[in-house]
């Protein structure tokens, strides 16, 4: 029997290295589906993951893209199911990551006809998609589904496949030698990009010359651990890592300072302050408060994306290469350091940091558990190999605080897009590609509520395809939107809103357990260790329902005076939570040992509102 376009896409996919897609059926996709399932009876198909919704089919492709370096491939139907992916195709626009979107449509005749679920869909994949395309005819699919996993692959970004319901039953045709015809391979371009060697000169020179460097690393380095350890040594300098690119450093490396920013530590905050030369490796950090003042630093920056390159901060040399590649040709160039006073005093501060970090996760609230103390403890009992997610709530502060990911484990969220909605996805994403780690995903209780309740069923349908079940879900339960509540206050001076922030209490570990797995609820920091013991050692699913204080404030290392001035006027204004955040945030500010925050939280009105 002939091959079907639908056949072809699949074995194509195949040809690409791809074994797995994350998927949600339709009508739309429906004849594609088909195939699939035929291809899984044959024992030639994909593994087909098919959680609760389509956006978490694209969350999920785009952390397998960042955990396994390979292309994330997703499936949907047409209109409805096509629409609900496009947030998780952002999240791999925006994290500069590889995704192929396959997406049904209706048949070709339906085109501009409004139709039920025929919609214009390479107008609205446009902007998310680095490459989108209808395949209209079957000499055409060949063409249309290499360029998508070439494009995805060089330019680090989601592309979109449509495909016709129609087209999906035709008839492969073997493209010809004719005008207007394309004859394409799947072979995946290099991307190991080799800069000039004058520019790995200038740029060594630089780094030379430099008597405090600082390198700040990116997600876009991951991979050149090794290189990036060795120039630090040479030059004697201070690591600071974005919050996705903690994992491309171990976190027990003396002079690794963790991240820079509202989530980051105060030694990273200084070494930006005090450095005379900064290398941007692999990253486009965006929060430029935090870097140092124009002329401070002579600055360099290597990047994959060129379009990034002296973005962020003006660089004398940016170099377009990644980051591996470019590390090594540099590395011959770069004497040294006889003088390593800066690498020490860095890793002196860090030193005092943990300590301030203990003293802080052994304090007590009188509202809830101290989530410090949670991610604390956490961090003390990571197996090796372990792979921890968080969202973009409060939860990225602690794990940015708490957690150190040692060599070989790794670590991720939702980056540049910020989405709450990715701990979950990533984190079942996280164990489909290495099914015999442990995988921890942390997550507030808003977050949980959205795409994290549900995906407890996903885990209860794949369970058994895994060679260690252990799968822990820590839920902060503290019935508030917390780093929202605290952006209010500290950002526009606004007290909380309940009518917005509350978030209505459910007995998350009580769920879990109606699903068959190992609920355990935590009410009091005495209960926090044995729950981690009891979590870690199941070999299964686990939800520590963690009813933590929504209070203590999750404070930069660095507090501005628009920051304290805001927090004090939204008190003043009559937040609701205000007795607590005021003995909370004196407790921790207390504990740092440190007037980071002088009479913040007593300021007189009058002055304030002139």
């Amino acid at each position: 029997m002939a091959q079907t376009v639908s056949e072809f896409v699949i074995g194509r996919l195949r040809e690409w290295g791809v074994r797995r897609v994350f998927g949600f059926p339709g009508d739309g996709i429906g004849e594609f589906d088909g195939m699939l399932g035929k291809a899984e009876r044959a024992g030639e198909g994909l593994e087909y993951i098919r959680p609760t919704h389509e956006e978490i089919c694209a969350l999920m492709a785009t952390a397998h893209a960042k955990f396994t370096g390979e292309v994330g491939v997703c499936v949907a139907t047409s209109s409805p199911g096509g629409f609900h992916m496009i947030n998780g195709l952002y999240d791999a626009k925006m994290d500069n990551q590889p995704v192929v979107a396959i997406i049904g449509q209706q048949g070709l005749n339906s085109f501009g006809t409004f139709n039920q679920q025929e919609s214009n869909l390479e107008q609205a994949f446009s902007d998310v998609a680095e490459y989108v395309q209808t395949i209209v005819s079957p000499e055409q699919a060949q063409a249309v589904v290499d360029t998508a996993f070439r494009t995805a692959i060089t330019r680090k970004q989601p592309c979109v496949i449509v495909l016709p319901h129609d087209v999906q039953g035709m008839n492969m045709a073997e493209p010809g030698a004719e005008m207007w015809v394309s004859r394409s391979s799947a072979v995946a371009p290099s991307t190991a990009i080799s800069p000039p060697l004058e520019q790995l000169q200038a740029a060594a020179d630089i780094i030379n010359a430099g008597q405090r460097v600082t390198f700040l690393v990116g997600a876009g380095a991951d991979g050149a651990t090794e290189e990036v350890l060795e120039a630090a040594r040479l030059s004697g300098a201070g690591v600071i890592t974005t919050l996705r690119g903690k994992q491309v450093v171990p976190g027990d490396i003396p002079f690794h300072t963790q991240q820079v920013g509202l989530l980051g530590s105060r030694p990273s905050y200084d070494q930006m302050q005090d450095c005379d030369t900064l290398v941007l490796l692999g990253t486009n950090y965006p929060y430029g408060q935090f870097l140092p003042k124009t002329g401070q630093a002579r600055a360099i920056q290597i990047d994959i994306r060129p379009e990034q390159l002296g973005l962020r901060y003006p660089t004398e040399v940016s170099i377009w290469a990644d980051v591996k590649t470019a590390l090594a040709g540099l590395l011959p160039l770069l004497g040294q350091k006889d003088d390593l006073a800066w690498q020490k005093k860095v890793a002196g501060k860090m030193r005092d940091w943990e300590d301030e970090l203990a003293a802080q996760a052994e304090k007590h609230y009188d509202n809830g558990v101290n989530p410090r103390r949670v991610y604390a403890e956490l961090n003390k009992r990571l197996p090796a190999g372990a792979i921890v997610t968080c969202d973009a709530g409060t939860t990225a502060d602690w794990y940015g605080h708490y957690i150190r990911l040692r060599d070989g484990m790794r670590g991720d969220l939702s980056g540049r897009l910020a989405t709450m909605l990715a701990a979950m996805p990533y984190a079942e994403a996280a164990k489909f590609a290495y099914p015999d780690r442990t995988v921890v995903c942390t997550i507030g209780d808003g977050a949980f509520q959205m795409l994290g309740m549900n995906e407890l069923i996903t885990l209860k349908k794949y369970l058994s395809k895994w060679d260690d079940p252990t799968f822990v879900v820590l839920v902060l339960h503290n019935n508030d939107l917390t780093q929202v509540s605290w952006e209010m206050r500290t950002e526009d001076a606004n007290p909380v809103w309940w009518t917005s922030q509350d978030v209505e209490s459910v007995d998350y570990a009580g769920w879990a357990r109606l699903l068959g797995f190992q609920g355990i609820t935590v009410t009091s920091d005495d209960e926090v260790e044995a729950a981690w013991d009891a979590a870690l050692a199941h070999r299964g699913v686990t939800v520590i329902d963690a009813h933590t204080s929504k209070n203590v404030p999750p404070l930069p290392p660095h507090i501005t005076y628009e920051f304290a001035k805001n927090t004090g006027l939204a008190l003043l204004k009559g937040d609701p939570d205000g007795i607590g955040v005021i003995k909370d945030s004196a407790t921790s500010l207390i504990t740092e040992g440190v007037e980071r925050v002088k009479d913040a939280l007593h300021l007189d009105r009058d002055s304030h509102e002139k």
